[in-house]
């Protein structure tokens, strides 16, 4: 938001739009639409945007690169690998550990402590002489930068109530979204002017400029009288009181199964694709394009024209039972229940599922936050963590039977998202809450 140029204070607390200020029997509304309010919405969504996108840039940007590093340093291919497997481990841990740091000391101090620390590691990973230390400084890199991730969720949670966060969280969607698709582009296009290392000074290079962007325009949104005062152990109380919440850990664990659906998707579709349908590379990246072009179109679709007509839980659960629908199919259509099938309809079996997602991903991170009023930094890390852990595990599951076959990606994707609709209907019972206990309005 503007800096007004005043005192400390000022600049580290701002009221917050939060949708009971209207009265506790309103329902949720938006933030007034001034001028002044639209245009600082404005920069509060491209600034969360940016740390939400971060990530992804981060892992995405440096993967046209990784046989150069293998030859740069001499290392081995498994070896370079865990530079990878190291930035993702740090993104998962770095947020139980900042989630709650964030509760006790408000937003805007662990955001730019992590963004400073992130901007030093990544500089240290281009001037790295050994692939050890390079798989040391990712780790570090993925820890730091894991405090955009959190603290943007919880940030959200501390400006908007129902509709209008899970409205917001599909506009992140549209950011966050969009950096897988550009992001190989731009280390390729970085590699035709340097070697790998310049991949590193342009993630600095934006590293910096967000580091200013946070200090500048992002104030505090969490008053110093709803902070939690405690340590380690009062963190890791409040962490056992969320989990105790049946209702927050069935949304948490649903998110994270959807998002091991992905995970499963990213890890075998350049194998699917490329290996056994015979694509070529440009074929696989037009797919891989228009697969996330799909995700971020429903996504736009649910926060604009879905969420507020109906309850978040509806809507949620049309986007799980069509990722259930098209996992089915594209598992028949790989065991070969329908034939001998091309490209083409597994192509549209991804599509849809994809797609999908777009319903499934904001509309979890929205009803679980709903229920953590207090504790949003710690909320959001579980819901990070979770995600990023149950990704990792079925992510490798998609080669147990090698590369020959597509049958353990379909299959994956079909466990998963039925164990999610599992959890959805099990833990969550939607039939169970009032309307707006679900986003109705």
């Amino acid at each position: 938001m503007p800096d007004s140029g005043g005192s400390r204070a000022q600049r580290e607390h701002i009221p917050t739009p939060r949708s009971e200020q209207a009265g506790a029997g309103a329902p949720p509304v938006s933030p007034k639409r001034t001028k002044a309010a639209r245009r600082t919405g404005l920069l509060v969504t491209l600034v969360l945007g940016g740390l939400t996108a971060l990530p992804p840039l981060s892992m995405d940007m440096y993967l046209p690169a990784l046989p150069a590093v293998t030859d740069s340093l001499n290392a081995p291919a498994a070896t370079v690998q865990l530079t990878l497997t190291a930035c993702l481990a740090g993104m998962a841990l770095g947020q139980l550990v900042v989630g709650p740091m964030s509760d006790r000391w408000g937003r805007r101090r662990p955001l730019l402590l992590g963004m400073v620390v992130y901007v030093i590691a990544t500089a240290i990973c281009a001037l790295a002489p050994t692939a050890g230390l390079l798989v040391g400084f990712r780790l570090l890199q993925g820890l730091a930068g894991a405090a955009g991730i959190v603290i943007a969720r919880a940030v959200v949670r501390d400006l908007y109530e129902g509709v209008e966060m899970a409205r917001f969280f599909s506009t992140l969607m549209l950011i966050s979204g969009a950096a897988p698709i550009i992001a190989p582009l731009i280390g390729g296009q970085v590699l035709r002017v340097t070697d790998w290392r310049g991949i590193f000074v342009v993630l600095t290079g934006v590293g910096i400029v967000l580091t200013l962007v946070v200090w500048k325009w992002l104030h505090e949104t969490l008053p110093p009288g709803s902070r939690h005062t405690g340590g380690v152990g009062e963190a890791l109380r409040t962490m056992r009181g969320l989990l105790a919440d049946r209702v927050f850990t069935g949304y948490m664990i649903a998110g994270g199964l959807a998002f091991a659906v992905l995970f499963a998707y990213i890890s075998a579709s350049p194998f699917v694709v490329q290996e056994i349908y015979g694509a070529s590379p440009q074929t696989f990246s037009l797919l891989f394009g228009l697969n996330s072009i799909g995700l971020i179109a429903v996504g736009q679709i649910n926060g604009k024209l879905l969420v507020g007509r109906f309850r978040l839980d509806k809507v949620l659960g049309l986007g799980l039972a069509v990722i259930v629908l098209a996992a089915v199919a594209l598992l028949l259509m790989t065991t070969g229940v329908f034939g001998e099938v091309g490209l083409a309809p597994v192509a549209a079996g991804l599509f849809v599922l994809m797609s999908a997602m777009g319903l499934a991903m904001p509309n979890t991170n929205a009803q679980a936050l709903m229920r953590t009023k207090h504790a949003a930094g710690s909320a959001s890390a579980l819901l990070g963590t979770s995600s990023f852990l149950i990704g990792a595990i079925a992510s490798p599951l998609v080669g147990i039977a090698g590369e020959d076959t597509a049958v353990p990606m379909a299959l994956v994707q079909v466990v998963c998202a039925l164990a999610a609709v599992g959890c959805f209907l099990g833990l969550c019972r939607p039939w169970q809450r009032t309307d707006r206990e679900a986003g109705g309005l």
